[in-house]
């Protein structure tokens, strides 16, 4: 039943910038997939709920449905949107749409083959919101997701760093990803890589766009910069330091060396960090459901990308260390029951993943130096993405960083974490 927008009440009139593109008929499409063609709308209204520095690549925001159905007047029901952010950050704008291609496309194209390899191996679909509408319209990218917190879903503590029971989930839940991955393409693409078919996953940072891969260089060389500024303030870590200054020069090189796999490359997640990761907890706070959201950099490559990324961003070193081993026979059991579910022989060992995972710890590096002093930076601090350029970005999250390192307990061992266990490793000589 389609609902005609003069008898709906909603805000449109009075919102401008990216919640203007929020209108009556795509709320009425998206209240009709999820309720039902006889769901009428009654009314609607935009509720923002996400903090200042929480998304970069969109705009986060929600909006509160009143329908009735069946009889039944006073029915409500709150759905996430993701908008084009309309941010005039120089070159980063004209990657948006990207974003939105790919995450749009994988929820439209890839989830319900993924979703039907998993089951056909007797497991669970993967663990994502619903999506209810993707609208992919030049200028007006916009997705519809369900409210995950409805469902008692919440996002842990960035500043903490997740326990080994909360990196339990994220690591086997990823492990469904990839091997769900793996199925489709050994069973349904006769071993050819999924971006064969599915083009939108060849895409990654270096790629997006002709100018992008000279943004994200740059982007991680400043990281860098902050990076060595940190260390020789902190002292004793002239090892590290070299290190860094090395990696300056040969950033494109580990970025794109870091997506490769000797071994396999699967579909992954591409931005696996605590903001884009969500827990449901029991009755006595422990953690029992995990859902990944945000895949708009989805791509395949190497399973150890995501394992870097998400364990050197949002873990501690006191729980990452003396837990990694656990970590990785975590997620080689996931893997394979996914695997013997589907009739597939396991194609690597327990201590091929763990090399694969060491093979990539550039690469997580590389993540933990950006990201973790912005993770330390409370809301209100977080520097606005809009009309600036970058060098002036990074030298507002630079001078940010040296702030925390004096100020924050936490992000000195965080950050110091990280170099210590890759100085073990022998990585760092």
């Amino acid at each position: 039943m389609s609902v005609a927008s003069d008898v709906v009440s909603s805000p449109t009139a009075s919102v401008t910038g990216p919640k203007s593109l929020i209108t009556t008929d795509n709320v009425n499409i998206v209240l009709q997939a999820d309720k039902g063609n006889d769901a009428l709308l009654k009314s609607w209204s935009i509720v923002d709920f996400t903090k200042r520095g929480d998304n970069l690549a969109c705009e986060v925001t929600s909006v509160e449905v009143k329908y009735s159905k069946c009889g039944q007047e006073n029915c409500d029901v709150t759905y996430v949107v993701k908008l084009n952010p309309f941010r005039n950050f120089g070159d980063f704008q004209e990657m948006e749409p990207i974003f939105f291609t790919k995450e749009g496309k994988f929820y439209e194209e890839l989830v319900p083959v993924l979703n039907e390899a998993l089951t056909s191996a007797g497991q669970e679909p993967l663990r994502l919101p619903k999506c209810f509408l993707v609208s992919l319209e030049e200028g007006k990218e916009q997705l519809y997701f369900e409210d995950l917190r409805a469902r008692g879903f919440k996002m842990f503590d960035r500043k903490k760093g997740m326990d080994k029971y909360h990196v339990a989930l994220v690591v086997s839940e990823l492990a469904r990803l990839h091997s769900a991955s793996y199925l489709l393409r050994e069973k349904l693409l006769e071993g050819k890589p999924v971006a064969s078919k599915y083009e939108f996953l060849s895409k990654d940072f270096l790629t997006f766009t002709p100018n992008s891969g000279e943004l994200f260089v740059s982007w991680f060389q400043r990281s860098i910069d902050t990076g060595v500024m940190m260390l020789e303030t902190i002292g004793g870590y002239e090892n590290a330091i070299a290190f860094l200054k090395s990696m300056k020069t040969e950033v494109s090189y580990y970025l794109s060396a870091g997506l490769q796999s000797k071994k396999v490359n699967n579909i992954c997640h591409g931005d696996c960090w605590n903001n884009n990761i969500l827990f449901r907890y029991d009755e006595e706070g422990h953690p029992v459901e995990v859902m990944l959201v945000d895949l708009q950099a989805c791509r395949e490559a190497s399973i150890g990308c995501d394992l870097n990324y998400f364990l050197y961003t949002s873990v501690t070193g006191d729980v990452r260390k003396p837990n990694l081993d656990h970590f990785m026979s975590l997620y080689y059991s996931a893997y394979k029951r996914v695997l013997e579910g589907g009739n597939m022989p396991m194609h690597f060992t327990e201590e091929e993943i763990a090399e694969e995972f060491r093979s990539k710890n550039t690469f997580g590096l590389l993540f933990a130096v950006m990201i973790i002093p912005a993770i330390l930076t409370e809301p209100e601090e977080t520097p606005e993405f809009s009309d600036t350029d970058l060098e002036t970005l990074m030298q507002d999250f630079r001078v940010l960083a040296m702030k925390k390192l004096k100020t924050n307990p936490l992000c000195k061992p965080r950050f110091l974490a990280v170099f210590d266990e890759l100085m073990e490793s022998g990585l760092i000589s």
